[in-house]
C-alpha cells in the first residue's frame, strides 16, 4: 500500500523555517508534500490588514508557522481555525484553538 503524502504548508519570513524544511525534506521519507510561502519584507510594528500578505484559502493537512510578525501569525491562525487546519507555531504564544506552541 502506498502512503498518501501529508500536505504541509509552511509560512516563513526571511528563511526562518529553513532548518526545519531541510529536516522534513531529508528525513521525511517522501511522506510529506511541502508548499512554502515566503514573506520577505520589512513590516511596521502593527499590520492593520494582513490580507495582502496571507492567502485567502489554505489547502493543507498541517500548517507550520515560522512567521516573525505577530500580526501575520495571529491572522494565519484565524484562517486555519476557520478551515479546521492545525497549526504548529513553535516558541510562540497563541490562545487560538488548534494552534500548538511547543517550546523551540
Amino acid at each position: 500500500m502506498v502512503a498518501i503524502p501529508q500536505k504541509i504548508m509552511i509560512f516563513q519570513q526571511n528563511n526562518s523555517g529553513k532548518g526545519k524544511i531541510e529536516g522534513i525534506t531529508r528525513f521525511g521519507n517522501n511522506l510529506f508534500n511541502i508548499e512554502i510561502l515566503d514573506i520577505d519584507q520589512t513590516f511596521p510594528p502593527v499590520i492593520d490588514d494582513t490580507g495582502p500578505f496571507l492567502p485567502e484559502d489554505i489547502r493543507a493537512d498541517l500548517v507550520l508557522d515560522f512567521l516573525r510578525h505577530p500580526d501575520l501569525s495571529h491572522d494565519l491562525s484565524l484562517i486555519c481555525l476557520k478551515k479546521g487546519i492545525p497549526v504548529v507555531a513553535s516558541g510562540k504564544k497563541s490562545r487560538i484553538k488548534g494552534v500548538l506552541t511547543p517550546p523551540t
